[in-house]
């Protein structure tokens, strides 16, 4: 099996370049159409379609109709072999046009991961199954009590 995981777009250009410099991953050239491009690895393809696909798609109805910030209901995760790959996107992120939401950190699971916008403001995130030298995962319990905490106040 191999995932296609597309983004619909205002600029499939900027979004392909920056997500190609993010990742540093090849065009599947023969994807390439006037709506269409995309990066690819043997095992998925990360395609960035036109405003045109809305109704090829059969979705004109769900186009958005405005720049207004859309919820966050879906979002990819970039797995990388080491945590300073994290590191490197965070800062490649906002160099290049997209916004850290959070910072790199260490997730109760034992992830080091960085939570990214990208220019068009899709959520998207880069992890490693490894935490740095020294970092100790979150514990969940803290994370729980923080959160009841905070909703008393």
């Amino acid at each position: 099996m191999k995932l296609w995981f597309n983004l619909l777009c205002r600029d499939i250009d900027a979004q392909f370049a920056f997500y190609q410099q993010l990742l540093g991953l090849p065009e599947a050239a023969q994807s390439r159409s006037p709506i269409y491009r995309a990066l690819e690895t043997p095992t998925f393809q990360f395609g960035f379609n036109a405003a045109a696909a809305y109704e090829l798609l059969g979705l004109g109805r769900r186009k958005p109709v405005d720049d207004s910030l859309a919820p966050a209901i879906a979002y990819p995760t970039f797995m990388v072999a080491r945590p300073e790959a994290v590191d490197k996107a965070s800062s490649l992120t906002e160099a290049s046009g997209g916004k850290i939401v959070k910072p790199p950190f260490a997730t109760y699971y034992g992830q080091w991961q960085t939570v990214l916008e990208d220019p068009e403001r899709n959520v998207f995130r880069v992890a490693c199954e490894v935490l740095p030298e020294g970092v100790e995962a979150t514990a969940l319990e803290s994370m729980t009590d923080k959160k009841t905490h905070t909703r008393q106040h």
